[in-house]
């Protein structure tokens, strides 16, 4: 594996190693594998989590990291995305961590440059990293066992790069998949769907849940979120006494897709993907650019 830019990109025991260096990095400080080296992340769209964390886990292990502030750069003078890529390159880096509008762009930009390309989410395709998480996250809970587990994905599932991700990675590791989204946001699957939480409530050992992509939708699809929420948003009433993992990517929207007592109860596990995802992305970032030379 030279480049991240897709779960398909590591093989079963690729990611079993990757685990492993990450609940290492969980239980002790790693030491410094990256001291000078040099990574750039280049960030298209806003990121608050995805960009902090792969920032955070590269100087963790002693890496330089540079912000490329694409509001200032030479892109927006007319530079082409791909001339871009070449002068960084031309600097020397041992990674650049992507993330853009369009489907492909870490992919195209990885043809350009001798270094490793992380995709850190691509438009409505990929977000490997955080699929990564979420399954680390999900088999530190379940301590190992995720064979025949049920997960629901809830949402917007349709323009959601984190629902692809993870609908291609964690059937690898023997999880069920039940999609739950009103019609338009359901996409062309073979996987079990439905429209109703309630039809899936009783029999899942994990939900995650989505936020709408409202930046995707070419036009409104809801009168207002609040007619989404009734019907979508994880609440203490649909959930009751259940004993069900509850998780999301970030952000969330308060009481749209996950209501405020939920995302203070002990089941809901989205601090701790963000804490797991700074290891995760330690693992990676480690096994990418060492192998890479």
């Amino acid at each position: 594996m030279r480049h991240l830019i897709t779960t398909d990109d590591l093989g079963l025991d690729e990611i079993e190693t990757l685990f492993k260096d990450a609940e290492s990095y969980l239980q002790a400080p790693p030491p410094k594998l990256l001291q000078n080296r040099l990574v750039i992340t280049l960030f298209f769209e806003n990121s608050t989590r995805t960009r902090s964390s792969f920032e955070i886990a590269a100087k963790k292990l002693g890496a330089d990291v540079v912000h490329l502030d694409v509001a200032r750069s030479s892109t927006k003078k007319g530079e082409t995305l791909y001339d871009t890529a070449a002068n960084l390159n031309a600097m020397g880096p041992d990674a650049i961590v992507v993330r853009h509008a369009q489907s492909g762009t870490p992919y195209q930009i990885s043809r350009h440059v001798n270094c490793a390309i992380f995709n850190a989410g691509d438009g409505a395709h990929a977000h490997p990293s955080q699929a990564l998480l979420d399954l680390f996250t999900i088999r530190r809970h379940f301590k190992g066992d995720l064979e025949g587990k049920r997960i629901a994905i809830v949402g917007d599932i349709k323009n959601s790069r984190v629902a692809n991700s993870n609908i291609r990675l964690l059937p690898r590791f023997g999880l069920k998949i039940t999609l739950v989204a009103p019609p338009h946001f359901l996409p062309r699957t073979d996987l079990e769907t439905t429209t109703r939480l309630k039809d899936v409530i009783d029999d899942v050992d994990i939900i995650m849940s989505l936020r709408t992509q409202t930046e995707r939708h070419a036009q409104p699809i809801y009168a207002s979120l609040k007619d989404y929420a009734s019907d979508y948003c994880i609440t203490k009433e649909r959930i009751g006494d259940r004993n069900i993992m509850l998780m999301h990517p970030g952000p969330v929207h308060r009481n749209i897709d996950i209501d405020d007592a939920m995302l203070s109860d002990p089941r809901c596990k989205v601090l701790e993907q963000v804490k797991n995802g700074v290891a995760v992305r330690m693992a990676a970032l480690k096994k990418l650019i060492l192998a890479n030379g």
